[in-house]
């Protein structure tokens, strides 16, 4: 006689959850670039950076530094689960050139990510990083320079932007300029060299000996050799002598003193061309020039202060304020003020 033997229990079925979606947030700068991965809910799952990203400058290294920035972001993670992603760029129009355009492309597509990345101009990352809010102005002083009126998240208008050559007032760049200029007129006028002049010429020319002077057309030699320097190096390294005009005006040179003030009139002025006194919406300071630690931005918020109403804030980190507008790109529902609390913070 048969045994019936009882069936087996069925085994516990195995429910497989979809791996999280993934924003990634980008921010391509002249210096630098960055790139965010963050889940959801704003919790940063990879990074990754590399030297300048800016397409107008540098388009060939810049791609090649984006694709990098890319890769080390992507670290252990899958591409395919990036579902949407938010990109400013410094010099951003050159995107526009097919030519510019097919080499991010290959860097976007050459880290494994699929879909279209939708890349917006730093004057909105700047704005985004600093406040939730969807409507005000911003201005970015650091190697240039460039003011916007800022509409539901979208940039609507612009002031300045225009670059070295035809602008940037007030940026580093400016300064860098303005003070290579004052060594010029000191050589023109043959008037004895102050402390920025000294400093600004020991930046330039680290080697110069001071007894040239002492020479028959010593000025001469010595201001033809600033100029060749000047014009042989690339025009964006006169930045990095806004950093010689801060430490001399901390030192109380008369002059520095007054290339810092007249920053601040210009960048002033460039705000004022589209902000009315009467607008509460917030107005975002970003770049170097405009931080919170220098003269520059230090006379700018005290100027704001009484001239605009609305709240005066600082841009923390431009790669996290886009980030939180790929969020929004994502679901609205998700760019929430806690997430970009945690995202800048």
């Amino acid at each position: 006689m048969s045994v019936e033997r009882p069936l087996p229990e069925p085994a516990d079925s195995v429910v497989l959850t979809p791996a999280p979606t993934l924003v990634l947030g980008g921010d391509l700068g002249g210096t630098s670039t960055r790139i965010v991965i963050a889940d959801s809910e704003g919790n940063v799952v990879g990074r990754g950076a590399a030297a300048g990203g800016n397409p107008t400058s540098h388009p060939t290294t810049a791609a090649a530094n984006f694709g990098q920035a890319l890769h080390t972001a992507l670290t252990g993670l899958d591409p395919a689960r990036v579902e949407a992603a938010v990109i400013g760029a410094a010099g951003g129009s050159a995107l526009a050139i097919p030519e510019v355009k097919a080499q991010f492309d290959a860097a976007w597509s050459g880290a494994g990510l699929s879909g279209e990345a939708e890349f917006i101009g730093d004057l909105e990352v700047a704005f985004a990083s600093g406040t939730p809010e969807p409507d005000g102005h911003v201005l970015i002083s650091g190697t240039g320079s460039n003011a916007g009126l800022v509409r539901d998240h979208r940039l609507v208008r612009t002031a300045g932007g225009h670059g070295w050559l035809l602008g940037d007032e007030g940026s580093g760049f400016w300064l860098g300029r303005e003070a290579v200029r004052s060594v010029l007129l000191a050589f023109d006028l043959e008037e004895p060299l102050g402390l920025l002049e000294e400093s600004v010429l020991k930046s330039l020319l680290p080697d110069h000996d001071s007894a040239v002077f002492a020479q028959r057309d010593g000025y001469e030699i010595v201001r033809n050799d600033v100029i060749r320097v000047v014009n042989n190096r690339p025009p964006v390294l006169m930045a990095e002598l806004a950093r010689t005009v801060v430490s001399t005006y901390e030192e109380g040179d008369k002059t520095a003193q007054g290339l810092v003030k007249r920053a601040a009139e210009l960048l002033i002025e460039t705000v004022g061309r589209i902000r009315t006194t009467k607008d509460t919406t917030p107005l975002i300071l970003a770049g170097s020039v405009a931080g919170e630690q220098s003269p520059v931005g230090r006379l700018l918020r005290e100027a704001f202060h009484e001239q605009f109403a609305g709240e005066i804030l600082t841009a923390r980190d431009g790669v996290s304020g886009a980030t939180w507008l790929a969020l929004g790109t994502l679901d609205p529902a998700l760019a929430t003020e806690a997430i970009h609390s945690r995202l800048v913070s």
